[in-house]
């Protein structure tokens, strides 16, 4: 089966978000890394990736509070896998600030990722979590979408 090139955008900045928690720096700097190198990017929707990575990077200080909230802030700061908290924080970025992508979409495009990189139940908490911040930031999508 073919992947997607907006999958494989999306599966580049989770690893970009990876190493930027892992080595924080800066965002151009792991932009330029992924952008220069055609092995990372390839057959990815590079635009998408671009417009995910700088929105991301942008909205985390806006991001974190609001995906610790439903999780209870102790286990965000200490029982998420960083690879978890990537996918969080990308999908997150996308349900609040991506409202032309459907929110089931962006979920369903969480939980694969979580499948493919994250631990083994990974992606049931991660969906239950995003579940959480659509009924908070998608709530008329998903009244619309009951109909």
């Amino acid at each position: 089966m073919k992947i997607s090139r907006r999958r494989l955008a999306r599966q580049a900045a989770v690893q970009a978000l990876y190493q930027w928690q892992m080595n924080p720096g800066h965002c151009t700097e792991i932009e330029l890394q992924f952008t220069s190198d055609p092995e990372r990017l390839q057959g990815a929707d590079v635009a998408f990736f671009k417009s995910l990575w700088q929105g991301v990077c942008a909205a985390i200080p806006g991001l974190d509070p609001a995906i610790a909230q439903e999780i209870q802030d102790r286990r965000w700061a200490d029982e998420v896998s960083e690879v978890e908290r990537a996918i969080l924080r990308l999908a997150a970025y996308e349900l609040r600030d991506h409202p032309q992508t459907p929110y089931r979409v962006i979920i369903n495009e969480a939980i694969e990722l979580g499948k493919d990189f994250g631990a083994e139940q990974g992606h049931r908490f991660v969906n239950a979590v995003l579940d959480k911040l659509a009924q908070k930031w998608r709530a008329t999508e998903i009244l619309q979408a009951a109909r």
